[in-house]
């Protein structure tokens, strides 16, 4: 039934899912899986999390407001974002492809009072599906049926400063899209101090440096935003999503305040963004990241990674890297990737298969150390699996 009335437009494996609780969720069939996708970085307090619950059950009785009007809690999480970033101001959408594209306008209009409308971004970097946000995407799978697309764009290699600055000389770019770590090309990390050189790459050459935190913000990676474990990044443009609200749509661009001005009333906009239930979920996220969450993350994220260098000490010749931070870890497979999903998948554990071969693991951020040793044993059961079929 389904098969005939919903698009094509997933590969979509053949379990219902019903309900959740924790990090566990639970098919038709009352068969229990360790999540260790979250919903691709999204459920970050995990399933039917209690303040969660309260959040959405006070919201009840004002869902939407239309945007001519405030509403409290998108007031209170504007003002909790906006210290957490320094001063920098607020705009709320849907979604991370939402956020890079009002973040790629921030770009354009600021840019064009000075002449300038190049963007650069990074190969192997993903922002989204929209036609704005696969022109910053330069995977040629995501873009080429959708050809031709907006203009003013070019990539340039991930890590790879001199190429960078020669093309800030070339262009003349309005600003430079990157994300703090690849999520979608495999977990790539960027190399130490790479980040702060490109934020004065930018600011050397007059133009905007806007990351894309839409999958390692809001505690992902142990801080709020993912380029934070490196001292001298000074974006001008963050964009968020995913786990903010933990599992409601949900997406913000924070600006600074001299760029944020750069777009006026009536030159974009939101019909569901900073809803009161959507911005009362969001606020439980901040409280609990607030009150302990970040070093709870730093924390099991070391357990996780310890885990993981184990089972590659116990498999050298089907994994080649672990890679990754707080809990946001990649596993480099010798062995073909969608195989050991599956395998993983058979034995009760959701994980992903990410580009270059990689295993991708994003457990809720509530994930607790018994879960984790759990969790990893069923994945060295599953690559031993694979391993024995040869």
């Amino acid at each position: 039934m389904w098969s005939d009335a919903m698009m094509k437009f997933y590969r979509r494996y053949p379990v219902v899912l019903a309900r959740g609780e924790g990090v566990t969720v639970y098919d038709e069939e009352g068969r229990s899986y360790f999540d260790f996708l979250a919903g691709i970085g999204v459920s970050s307090l995990g399933h039917n999390h209690p303040r969660v619950r309260t959040a959405i059950e006070e919201s009840m009785s004002l869902l939407h407001t239309s945007n001519w009007y405030w509403n409290r809690p998108a007031m209170s999480l504007a003002e909790k974002l906006s210290r957490i970033a320094e001063g920098m101001e607020v705009f709320f959408c849907n979604s991370g492809t939402e956020a890079n594209e009002a973040g790629l306008k921030l770009l354009r209009r600021f840019g064009s009072e000075r002449g300038r409308f190049h963007v650069i971004s990074m190969l192997g970097g993903f922002h989204g599906r929209t036609m704005g946000a696969m022109a910053l995407t330069p995977t040629p799978q995501y873009r080429d049926p959708f050809r031709p697309l907006p203009d003013g764009f070019s990539a340039v290699a991930y890590n790879d400063l001199a190429a960078l600055e020669s093309e800030l000389q070339k262009t003349q770019a309005a600003g430079v899209v990157l994300e703090p770590i690849q999520g979608e090309s495999g977990v790539v990390m960027a190399k130490p101090g790479y980040l702060r050189q490109v934020s004065e790459l930018c600011h050397a050459y007059d133009a905007l440096f806007m990351v894309d935190a839409v999958q390692t913000g809001m505690g992902r990676t142990g801080t709020w935003f993912g380029f934070e474990h490196e001292s001298g990044v000074s974006p001008d443009v963050i964009t968020l999503a995913k786990g903010l609200a933990a599992g409601v749509p949900v997406g913000a661009v924070l600006a600074r305040p001299t760029v944020a001005d750069a777009l006026r009333p009536g030159e974009h906009g939101t019909t569901f963004g900073g809803n009161p239930l959507a911005t009362s979920v969001a606020m439980v996220v901040v409280a609990w990241l607030e009150q302990g969450g970040l070093d709870h993350v730093k924390r099991v994220g070391k357990v996780l990674e310890d885990q993981l260098e184990a089972i590659k000490s116990r498999h050298p010749e089907s994994v080649g890297e672990v890679r990754g931070r707080g809990l946001m870890w990649g596993m480099v497979l010798n062995l073909a990737n969608t195989r050991v999903v599956q395998r993983c998948l058979d034995r009760g554990l959701l994980v992903n298969a990410a580009g270059g071969n990689v295993l991708r693991l994003l457990p809720p951020l509530v994930v607790e150390q018994e879960d984790i040793i759990a969790a990893m044993a069923v994945l060295e059961q599953s690559l031993a699996e694979v391993e024995g079929e040869g």
